[in-house]
Protein backbone atom coordinates (compact mmCIF):
# COMPACT_ATOMS: atom_id res chain seq x y z
CA UNK A 1 0.00 0.00 0.00
CA UNK A 2 1.47 3.48 -1.65
CA UNK A 3 1.39 6.29 0.89
CA UNK A 4 0.92 9.95 -0.49
CA UNK A 5 2.97 12.55 0.85
CA UNK A 6 -0.25 14.73 1.84
CA UNK A 7 -1.37 11.78 3.90
CA UNK A 8 2.27 11.41 5.63
CA UNK A 9 2.25 15.14 6.01
CA UNK A 10 -0.65 14.59 8.09
CA UNK A 11 0.16 12.04 9.87
CA UNK A 12 3.77 13.88 10.81
CA UNK A 13 1.59 17.40 12.03
CA UNK A 14 -0.70 14.91 13.93
CA UNK A 15 1.89 13.23 15.81
CA UNK A 16 2.87 16.72 16.51
CA UNK A 17 -0.08 17.92 18.01
CA UNK A 18 0.22 14.78 20.42
CA UNK A 19 3.80 15.68 21.26
CA UNK A 20 3.15 19.18 22.05
CA UNK A 21 -0.35 18.72 23.88
CA UNK A 22 1.31 15.93 26.27
CA UNK A 23 4.40 18.41 26.98
CA UNK A 24 1.99 21.00 26.94
CA UNK A 25 -0.34 18.91 30.10
CA UNK A 26 2.79 18.14 31.79
CA UNK A 27 3.70 21.87 32.36
CA UNK A 28 0.02 22.92 33.73
CA UNK A 29 0.16 19.95 36.18
CA UNK A 30 3.57 20.85 37.46
CA UNK A 31 2.09 24.56 37.82
CA UNK A 32 -0.76 23.42 40.11
CA UNK A 33 -3.54 23.88 37.11
CA UNK A 34 -4.22 19.86 37.38
CA UNK A 35 -5.58 18.34 40.19
CA UNK A 36 -5.11 14.50 41.25
CA UNK A 37 -2.71 12.99 38.57
CA UNK A 38 -1.85 13.14 35.01
CA UNK A 39 -0.36 9.80 32.54
CA UNK A 40 0.83 11.49 29.53
CA UNK A 41 2.18 9.32 26.36
CA UNK A 42 5.38 11.02 25.05
CA UNK A 43 7.21 8.17 22.36
CA UNK A 44 3.74 6.31 21.27
CA UNK A 45 2.82 8.84 18.91
CA UNK A 46 2.76 6.47 15.97
CA UNK A 47 -0.58 5.73 17.06
CA UNK A 48 -1.62 8.16 15.22
CA UNK A 49 -2.19 5.38 12.21
CA UNK A 50 -4.18 3.27 13.71
CA UNK A 51 -6.80 6.50 14.40
CA UNK A 52 -5.96 7.93 10.67
CA UNK A 53 -6.95 3.92 9.51
CA UNK A 54 -10.45 4.51 10.33
CA UNK A 55 -13.41 6.06 9.27
CA UNK A 56 -14.36 9.28 10.48
CA UNK A 57 -17.66 7.47 11.81
CA UNK A 58 -15.82 4.81 13.46
CA UNK A 59 -15.57 4.76 17.65
CA UNK A 60 -12.35 4.73 19.43
CA UNK A 61 -12.28 3.48 22.91
CA UNK A 62 -8.71 4.24 24.68
CA UNK A 63 -7.30 3.89 28.33
CA UNK A 64 -6.02 6.92 30.96
CA UNK A 65 -3.44 7.37 28.55
CA UNK A 66 -5.37 8.81 25.93
CA UNK A 67 -4.86 11.82 25.42
CA UNK A 68 -3.28 11.46 21.54
CA UNK A 69 -5.86 9.15 20.29
CA UNK A 70 -8.59 11.37 21.09
CA UNK A 71 -6.62 14.20 20.07
CA UNK A 72 -5.87 11.96 16.60
CA UNK A 73 -9.44 11.53 16.00
CA UNK A 74 -10.23 15.36 15.77
CA UNK A 75 -11.35 16.11 19.38
CA UNK A 76 -10.97 19.76 19.55
CA UNK A 77 -7.62 20.37 21.69
CA UNK A 78 -8.94 23.26 23.27
CA UNK A 79 -12.35 21.78 24.83
CA UNK A 80 -9.88 18.56 25.26
CA UNK A 81 -7.00 20.75 28.16
CA UNK A 82 -10.10 22.36 29.50
CA UNK A 83 -11.80 18.84 30.31
CA UNK A 84 -8.55 18.31 31.78
CA UNK A 85 -8.49 21.36 34.20
CA UNK A 86 -12.11 20.89 34.99
CA UNK A 87 -13.50 23.50 32.96
CA UNK A 88 -17.09 24.44 31.66
CA UNK A 89 -15.62 24.82 28.55
CA UNK A 90 -14.66 21.00 28.08
CA UNK A 91 -15.48 18.27 26.00
CA UNK A 92 -17.61 16.85 29.37
CA UNK A 93 -18.45 20.13 30.72
CA UNK A 94 -15.66 19.52 33.24
CA UNK A 95 -17.33 16.38 34.56
CA UNK A 96 -15.13 13.58 33.10
CA UNK A 97 -11.02 15.28 33.37
CA UNK A 98 -8.29 13.47 31.72
CA UNK A 99 -9.41 9.98 33.02
CA UNK A 100 -12.98 9.56 31.31
CA UNK A 101 -12.93 11.79 28.47
CA UNK A 102 -15.09 11.48 25.50
CA UNK A 103 -16.41 13.02 22.81
CA UNK A 104 -19.26 11.24 20.97
CA UNK A 105 -19.68 13.41 18.21
CA UNK A 106 -16.00 12.48 17.29
CA UNK A 107 -16.43 9.00 18.07
CA UNK A 108 -14.61 8.79 20.90
CA UNK A 109 -16.72 6.81 23.36
CA UNK A 110 -14.65 7.55 26.55
CA UNK A 111 -11.15 7.01 28.04
CA UNK A 112 -11.12 3.48 31.43
CA UNK A 113 -9.44 4.73 34.17
CA UNK A 114 -9.65 1.05 35.53
CA UNK A 115 -7.49 -0.96 33.60
CA UNK A 116 -8.71 -3.43 31.08
CA UNK A 117 -12.30 -1.96 31.41
CA UNK A 118 -12.34 -0.41 27.93
CA UNK A 119 -12.40 -3.74 26.20
CA UNK A 120 -16.09 -5.59 27.02
CA UNK A 121 -17.25 -1.71 26.75
CA UNK A 122 -15.66 -2.03 22.98
CA UNK A 123 -17.06 -5.60 22.38
CA UNK A 124 -20.35 -4.27 23.38
CA UNK A 125 -20.17 -1.23 21.45
CA UNK A 126 -19.47 -3.97 18.45
CA UNK A 127 -22.49 -6.25 19.48
CA UNK A 128 -24.80 -2.95 18.82
CA UNK A 129 -22.73 -2.25 15.30
CA UNK A 130 -23.39 -5.95 14.40
CA UNK A 131 -27.01 -5.48 15.47
CA UNK A 132 -28.16 -2.67 13.82
CA UNK A 133 -26.41 -4.15 10.49
CA UNK A 134 -24.15 -0.74 10.15
CA UNK A 135 -20.74 -0.88 8.39
CA UNK A 136 -18.86 1.03 11.28
CA UNK A 137 -16.02 -0.35 13.19
CA UNK A 138 -14.68 -0.04 17.02
CA UNK A 139 -10.89 0.44 17.89
CA UNK A 140 -9.98 -0.65 21.11
CA UNK A 141 -6.77 0.39 22.69
CA UNK A 142 -5.36 -0.82 25.51
CA UNK A 143 -1.87 -1.59 26.97
CA UNK A 144 -0.12 -4.79 27.84
CA UNK A 145 -1.10 -4.59 31.02
CA UNK A 146 -4.77 -4.77 30.32
CA UNK A 147 -4.41 -8.27 28.16
CA UNK A 148 -3.70 -10.16 31.17
CA UNK A 149 -6.91 -8.66 32.84
CA UNK A 150 -9.67 -11.30 32.47
CA UNK A 151 -11.92 -8.76 30.43
CA UNK A 152 -9.20 -9.20 28.09
CA UNK A 153 -9.78 -12.64 27.56
CA UNK A 154 -13.69 -13.11 27.84
CA UNK A 155 -14.31 -10.17 25.36
CA UNK A 156 -11.99 -11.56 22.85
CA UNK A 157 -13.46 -14.69 23.22
CA UNK A 158 -16.97 -13.52 22.66
CA UNK A 159 -15.74 -11.08 19.46
CA UNK A 160 -14.43 -13.88 17.74
CA UNK A 161 -17.28 -15.85 18.38
CA UNK A 162 -19.59 -13.73 17.25
CA UNK A 163 -17.28 -12.09 14.64
CA UNK A 164 -17.70 -8.83 16.10
CA UNK A 165 -16.77 -5.60 14.18
CA UNK A 166 -13.66 -4.85 16.66
CA UNK A 167 -9.97 -4.15 16.38
CA UNK A 168 -8.14 -4.73 19.35
CA UNK A 169 -5.05 -2.64 19.37
CA UNK A 170 -2.48 -3.29 22.04
CA UNK A 171 0.18 -0.36 22.77
CA UNK A 172 2.86 -2.76 24.51
CA UNK A 173 4.94 0.20 26.16
CA UNK A 174 6.84 -2.88 27.84
CA UNK A 175 5.34 -1.66 31.43
CA UNK A 176 2.63 -2.03 32.92
CA UNK A 177 2.07 0.58 35.83
CA UNK A 178 5.99 -0.28 37.02
CA UNK A 179 6.09 -3.87 36.15
CA UNK A 180 7.83 -5.20 33.16
CA UNK A 181 6.09 -6.84 30.59
CA UNK A 182 8.45 -9.87 30.74
CA UNK A 183 7.61 -10.24 34.38
CA UNK A 184 4.11 -10.91 33.92
CA UNK A 185 3.90 -13.28 30.49
CA UNK A 186 5.48 -16.32 29.82
CA UNK A 187 5.51 -15.85 25.77
CA UNK A 188 7.30 -13.56 23.80
CA UNK A 189 4.59 -11.49 22.15
CA UNK A 190 1.15 -10.95 22.98
CA UNK A 191 -0.47 -11.17 19.61
CA UNK A 192 0.50 -15.25 19.75
CA UNK A 193 -2.91 -15.44 21.81
CA UNK A 194 -4.84 -14.39 19.17
CA UNK A 195 -4.49 -18.23 17.57
CA UNK A 196 -5.80 -19.34 20.43
CA UNK A 197 -9.30 -17.37 19.50
CA UNK A 198 -8.99 -18.18 15.74
CA UNK A 199 -8.33 -14.81 14.57
CA UNK A 200 -5.38 -12.98 13.61
CA UNK A 201 -2.58 -11.71 15.54
CA UNK A 202 -0.23 -9.11 13.96
CA UNK A 203 2.78 -7.45 15.40
CA UNK A 204 3.73 -4.18 14.75
CA UNK A 205 6.56 -1.75 15.11
CA UNK A 206 4.82 0.96 16.97
CA UNK A 207 7.70 3.70 16.58
CA UNK A 208 6.31 3.48 12.66
CA UNK A 209 3.32 4.95 12.19
CA UNK A 210 3.37 3.94 8.36
CA UNK A 211 3.07 0.60 9.52
CA UNK A 212 0.96 1.01 12.29
CA UNK A 213 -1.63 2.79 9.53
CA UNK A 214 -1.14 -0.30 7.02
CA UNK A 215 -1.96 -3.19 9.58
CA UNK A 216 -4.56 -1.21 11.40
CA UNK A 217 -6.53 -0.57 7.61
CA UNK A 218 -5.82 -3.96 6.63
CA UNK A 219 -7.60 -5.52 10.02
CA UNK A 220 -10.16 -3.09 9.74
CA UNK A 221 -11.47 -3.87 6.44
CA UNK A 222 -11.60 -8.10 7.80
CA UNK A 223 -13.91 -6.53 10.53
CA UNK A 224 -15.93 -4.14 8.13
CA UNK A 225 -16.66 -7.21 6.37
CA UNK A 226 -18.14 -9.27 8.57
CA UNK A 227 -14.75 -11.49 9.04
CA UNK A 228 -14.19 -10.47 13.05
CA UNK A 229 -11.89 -9.58 15.54
CA UNK A 230 -7.94 -9.07 15.41
CA UNK A 231 -5.52 -8.55 17.85
CA UNK A 232 -2.67 -5.90 16.85
CA UNK A 233 0.32 -5.47 19.42
CA UNK A 234 2.30 -2.91 18.57
CA UNK A 235 6.03 -2.85 20.48
CA UNK A 236 6.83 0.60 21.32
CA UNK A 237 7.93 2.89 24.42
CA UNK A 238 6.28 5.70 26.92
CA UNK A 239 9.13 8.01 28.00
CA UNK A 240 7.48 9.38 31.17
CA UNK A 241 7.06 7.04 33.77
CA UNK A 242 3.11 5.75 34.29
CA UNK A 243 2.48 9.37 35.93
CA UNK A 244 4.12 12.56 36.38
CA UNK A 245 6.45 12.13 39.22
CA UNK A 246 7.21 8.14 38.32
CA UNK A 247 10.57 7.77 39.27
CA UNK A 248 11.01 4.91 37.10
CA UNK A 249 13.04 3.07 39.10
CA UNK A 250 12.43 -0.09 36.88
CA UNK A 251 14.56 1.62 33.85
CA UNK A 252 17.58 0.03 32.86
CA UNK A 253 20.28 2.61 32.14
CA UNK A 254 20.28 3.93 28.73
CA UNK A 255 16.60 2.23 27.97
CA UNK A 256 15.05 5.53 27.57
CA UNK A 257 17.92 7.39 25.72
CA UNK A 258 17.55 3.83 23.20
CA UNK A 259 13.72 4.15 22.74
CA UNK A 260 14.49 8.42 22.41
CA UNK A 261 16.74 7.31 19.33
CA UNK A 262 13.53 5.69 17.96
CA UNK A 263 11.45 8.59 18.10
CA UNK A 264 8.23 8.17 15.80
CA UNK A 265 7.96 11.91 15.06
CA UNK A 266 11.95 11.89 14.22
CA UNK A 267 11.82 9.27 12.20
CA UNK A 268 8.97 9.91 9.88
CA UNK A 269 10.51 13.45 9.65
CA UNK A 270 13.68 12.19 8.47
CA UNK A 271 11.25 10.18 5.99
CA UNK A 272 10.03 12.75 4.54
CA UNK A 273 12.99 14.18 3.94
CA UNK A 274 14.74 11.70 2.16
CA UNK A 275 12.05 9.82 0.13
CA UNK A 276 9.58 12.63 -0.40
CA UNK A 277 11.79 15.78 -0.57
CA UNK A 278 10.34 17.75 2.20
CA UNK A 279 12.14 20.87 3.47
CA UNK A 280 13.45 21.33 6.72
CA UNK A 281 11.41 24.49 6.61
CA UNK A 282 8.24 22.55 5.94
CA UNK A 283 8.51 20.30 8.48
CA UNK A 284 9.67 23.07 11.01
CA UNK A 285 6.68 25.26 10.17
CA UNK A 286 4.57 21.83 10.42
CA UNK A 287 6.24 22.29 14.27
CA UNK A 288 5.06 25.86 14.90
CA UNK A 289 1.38 24.91 13.36
CA UNK A 290 1.13 22.02 16.38
CA UNK A 291 2.60 24.10 19.06
CA UNK A 292 1.01 27.44 18.44
CA UNK A 293 -2.53 25.54 18.32
CA UNK A 294 -1.59 23.79 21.98
CA UNK A 295 -0.84 27.44 23.06
CA UNK A 296 -4.17 28.85 22.23
CA UNK A 297 -5.45 25.66 23.55
CA UNK A 298 -3.96 26.00 26.62
CA UNK A 299 -4.80 30.10 26.90
CA UNK A 300 -8.18 28.93 26.36
CA UNK A 301 -8.76 26.01 29.12
CA UNK A 302 -7.25 28.50 31.85
CA UNK A 303 -9.68 31.39 31.33
CA UNK A 304 -12.66 29.19 30.96
CA UNK A 305 -14.56 29.15 34.04
CA UNK A 306 -15.06 26.13 36.34
CA UNK A 307 -18.18 24.86 36.11
CA UNK A 308 -20.97 26.42 39.14
CA UNK A 309 -21.20 24.51 42.17
CA UNK A 310 -24.84 25.00 41.47
CA UNK A 311 -24.76 22.22 38.37
CA UNK A 312 -23.14 19.88 40.59
CA UNK A 313 -25.98 17.65 40.16
CA UNK A 314 -26.64 18.06 36.55
CA UNK A 315 -25.85 14.59 34.01
CA UNK A 316 -26.23 12.50 36.92
CA UNK A 317 -30.09 11.52 36.43
CA UNK A 318 -31.05 11.46 32.57
CA UNK A 319 -35.22 13.09 31.99
CA UNK A 320 -37.82 10.97 32.74
CA UNK A 321 -39.37 9.44 29.34
CA UNK A 322 -42.69 7.72 30.51
CA UNK A 323 -43.74 4.71 31.86
CA UNK A 324 -46.03 2.06 33.91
Amino acid sequence: MKLSKKLLKEFYLTMLRMRAFEDKTKQLYLKGYIRGTIHVSQGQEAAAGAILAIEPDDYVLTTHRGHGHCIAKGVSSRKLLAEILGRETGCCNGRAGSLHAFDIEKGILGAAAVVGAGIPLATGVALGIQQKKEKKIVVNIFGDGASNQGTFHESVNLASTWNLPVVFYIENNLIADTTPFRETINIDNIAERAAGYGIPGIIVDGNSVTDVYRVVKKACKIAREGKGPSIIEAKTYRWEGHHIGDPCVWRKPGELEAWKAKCPIERLGRELSSKYGVEASELEALARQATDEIEDAARFAIESPLPDPATALDYVWGEEQGGM
